[in-house]
């Protein structure tokens, strides 16, 4: 099989778990053509995601004119590209984002369509409900092949109507879900007869990365939490919950690992506390330095006031962590409450502090405990090659009807 994965922004930090998918994919035998719209604005720390980079065709890069050249040979097919045409304005008229933003969609499909054709790929796949999705979608309707697309969450559930949702998975030959909560929310704008073409498959974690996880350490109490410092992470109540936390625990220390436009108010809030001493803010780690941390680490802790199904848990739990973490979403999929973490709602610092307190007054044995059932559920159910098998006969069964 010969695949295009069609993505808007790749490879990004937070992003790996694409780069994974695609690793498991070529690794049982799937070709895959990468094309994304633009590369990262971040820079890479991690040499995996350097070595995407390098892989991957940026379609916006190719220049005005290329794309004006795609959509002038489009139009020598006239009903296929007034279908196409029609269907950009409609999208157009649903988003807040304007006609020419998706008349430069159009351009972007064109390009895509005739790269895939001189390819010889067999299926397009997307990575989010958004613009990719649209692109793939349009390139389709141009004359290119089936395409199907992964939804994540959380901003495909924030804005259903404006990113035309329930039009891209009517239109796709089926639509991945990463967890039973997405495929639930897919359902509420999936035409009824489409709803056998919704599928789960989870992001994957390779087994291989975490083949002697770290044994817990013994010492003052350390955390990490890891991802876009952005709002929806929650960061902000975690860092004013150890305001309160270092009273009792003053050897108590955080690590937090990423980066974005929330880093300024986390700063000021970190010297406001007088935390300078107690939180880190280490950037983007490559993966390596972020498996280090969570070796360094007693438990992962997950703050989040909107989620898909967290790549970070699943690692955590993989290095045999327990987790801390606001129940939404998937994450009560991952984490049980008393067996592998703690669950608790969402923008409470209260409960997030008692959470963190009930974690230090647990017996070591019993931390480790909780860390290993976890691994074994995460191995047990997110195997990467596993999923990506899943998503593989997903594929052929589109190609081949």
């Amino acid at each position: 099989m010969k695949i295009a994965y069609v993505l808007n922004t790749y490879p990004q930090p937070s992003h790996s778990f694409i780069r994974r998918e695609l690793q498991a994919l070529e690794h049982q035998g799937v070709e895959i053509l990468r094309l994304a719209m633009r590369p990262s604005a971040a820079a890479l720390a991690d040499p995996q995601d350097q070595a995407e980079a390098a892989r991957t065709g940026y379609v916006l890069q190719s220049g005005a004119g290329r794309l004006l050249a795609a959509l002038a040979r489009e139009a020598a097919a006239p009903a296929r590209f007034a279908q196409a045409l029609r269907l950009a304005a409609r999208l157009a008229r649903a988003s807040d984002k304007g006609l020419l933003r998706h008349l430069i969609y159009l351009g972007e499909a064109a390009y895509v369509k005739q790269r895939c054709a001189a390819a010889g790929v067999q299926h397009m796949h997307a990575h989010f409900g958004t613009n990719a999705a649209a692109v793939a979608m349009l390139a389709q309707v141009l004359g290119g092949p089936g395409y199907s697309f992964t939804v994540h969450g959380p901003e495909e559930f924030d804005a259903p109507q404006a990113l035309s949702l329930g039009e891209k998975i009517n239109r796709a030959a089926f639509t991945v879900a990463v967890s039973s909560f997405g495929k639930s929310q897919l359902s509420r704008w999936a035409s009824f007869g489409k709803w056998d073409s919704l599928k789960v498959v989870h992001c994957g974690i390779e087994p291989e990365r975490f083949a002697g996880p770290a044994p817990l350490p013994q010492g003052p109490l350390r955390l990490v939490a890891i991802g876009r410092f952005v709002e929806q992470k929650g960061q902000m109540v975690l860092v004013n919950a150890m305001a309160r936390l270092v009273q009792e625990l003053p050897d108590l220390h955080l690590s937090l690992i990423g980066d974005g436009d929330m880093r300024p108010p986390l700063e000021a809030a970190i010297a406001a506390h007088g935390l300078q001493d107690s939180v880190t803010l280490t950037g983007w780690l490559a993966e390596t330095e972020v498996q280090a941390e969570l070796d360094r680490s007693h438990a992962l802790v997950m703050p989040s006031f909107a989620e898909g199904l967290p790549m970070v848990v699943m690692e955590a739990m993989a290095a045999a962590r327990p987790v801390i973490a606001t129940c939404i979403a998937g994450t009560p999929e991952l984490v049980v409450q008393g067996q592998t973490g703690w669950l608790l709602p969402a923008g409470d610092e209260d409960a997030l502090a008692q959470a963190v307190l009930s974690l230090a007054q647990t017996p070591h044995p019993q931390l480790n405990a909780m860390g290993q059932a976890g691994r074994r559920r995460v191995l047990d159910r997110h195997d990467s090659a596993a999923e990506a098998a899943k998503l593989a006969a997903h594929f052929r069964k589109a190609i081949t009807g």
